[in-house]
């Protein structure tokens, strides 16, 4: 159950276990032999994915090394490590064809959010790093997606999916997405509870935003409000911080 404040709470405490703990990172130790060195290190695709806790994100993580020219490397060794619990199939590899590795990431049984570390070697024996953030839900936060994508994601999610066209270019006042942090994280859980519940005039809001309070539970808007805070993209969290534990 969400009470005032409890998200900043949560965030503290998940930030104190990730400090406490111990990670372990890649390093020059791999049994692989690169048989080529890149210059750069991107992100292809499978970052800030979702999923529930314990399980296999949707997509890989692909990354590609590039060298100086930003021409795809093949044969360099990449190396994936994240805090305990995050697996990876596989945690290394040599990039293929096109300069691209793709792995497997289970995430961890604690939800929140955890910072997946990417390194490749360079020919100056240092080490190019990128950081990915990837997602895991709790229990709570599972049964708010499911409700977010029924009721809410039509108009606050700006993008089309081949499940659900977003309605978010015709409305006159666009709604936040709900990973707009900057907007939602300044808002208190009482003044969310009161937008979904008695729709947006309740804060002088849009008029355009319905209200909830007749067909959500108390729960189900709870519900829905911890996972709103948990995909929130907030300005006062710096990318490097973890806020699942290590």
């Amino acid at each position: 159950m969400i009470m005032p404040g409890h998200w900043r709470i949560f965030i503290a405490l998940s930030l104190t276990i990730a400090i406490a703990g111990c990670r372990s990172k890649p390093g020059p130790g791999s049994a692989l032999n690169a048989v080529a060195m890149g210059a750069a290190l991107v992100e292809s695709s499978g970052g800030k994915q979702i999923g529930a806790t314990g399980t296999v994100l949707a997509q890989p993580l692909v990354v590609q090394v590039n060298d100086e020219k930003g021409t795809a490397v093949v044969g360099a060794l990449v190396e994936f490590s994240a805090p305990t619990g995050v697996r990876f199939d596989p945690p290394s590899g040599l990039t293929d064809s096109n300069g691209q590795l793709a792995t497997k990431i289970a995430l961890g049984g604690i939800a929140g959010r955890y910072q997946i570390t990417v390194l490749t070697p360079t020919i100056a024996h240092k080490f190019i790093e990128l950081k990915i953030e990837e997602t895991a839900l709790g229990y709570q936060q599972q049964a708010g997606l499911q409700l977010s994508d029924k009721y809410c994601a039509r108009c606050h999610e700006p993008e089309s999916s081949p499940e659900r066209v977003s309605n978010f270019d015709n409305l006159a006042v666009k709604p936040h997405p709900f990973t707009d942090g900057d907007a939602l994280n300044k808002m208190s859980d009482p003044d969310l509870i009161a937008i979904v519940s008695h729709g947006g005039s309740a804060l002088n809001k849009s008029p355009l935003m319905p209200l909830y309070g007749d067909t959500l539970s108390k729960t189900e808007i709870e519900a829905l409000i911890a996972y709103i805070r948990m995909v929130s993209d907030s300005p006062n969290h710096a990318s490097e911080i973890v806020y699942a534990q290590k």
